[in-house]
């Protein structure tokens, strides 16, 4: 949990320049945003808006090996999303789980069934390749995020 904090303050704190490297069209909704259910909190690492997709991408930080409950929880708040923040005229929201690690064939059982758009990516891999055709061109590689963030703010 400390570490996923760290990767969050990190990307907050380059957030002008994550964004440019996400690409174009990419909007930040804010971090640690929180979602009221009965009576618990619930709070999603980074909510964006892309505004050429229309729709909102949901980002779940785990410093961890992938789990199955992770897409579970994710799927969770992008239906959350979906049902109070999504205009009828939106796309439905994207999922992106990046984890330490994962397996491929536990990940390919976890997904099995769902139909909202969700993608896990190691952070040693690209991302693109586990994304919705439609939204790889726009993003940058694992590599590319974390040599960003190795950066401190206001130097290239």
């Amino acid at each position: 949990m400390r570490r996923e904090v760290e990767v969050e303050r990190s990307l907050v704190a380059h957030m002008d320049k994550f964004l440019m490297e996400l690409g174009r069209g990419f909007a930040f909704v804010g971090r640690q945003v929180r979602l009221e259910l009965g009576d618990q909190d619930f709070y999603i690492d980074l909510l964006f808006y892309h505004l050429e997709l229309r729709c909102f991408v949901v980002v779940e930080l785990k410093t961890g090996q992938f789990e199955p409950g992770f897409v579970g929880q994710l799927s969770m708040y992008q239906s959350v999303v979906d049902d109070v923040l999504r205009h009828q005229d939106d796309k439905p929201t994207i999922g992106l789980l990046l984890v330490k690690g994962k397996d491929e064939t536990v990940v390919r059982y976890a997904l099995a069934g769902f139909t909202s758009p969700i993608g896990v990516a190691q952070w040693q891999e690209q991302l693109a390749q586990s994304l919705p055709d439609d939204l790889r061109p726009s993003l940058p590689t694992i590599q590319e995020i974390e040599e960003s963030l190795a950066d401190p703010p206001g130097e290239s």
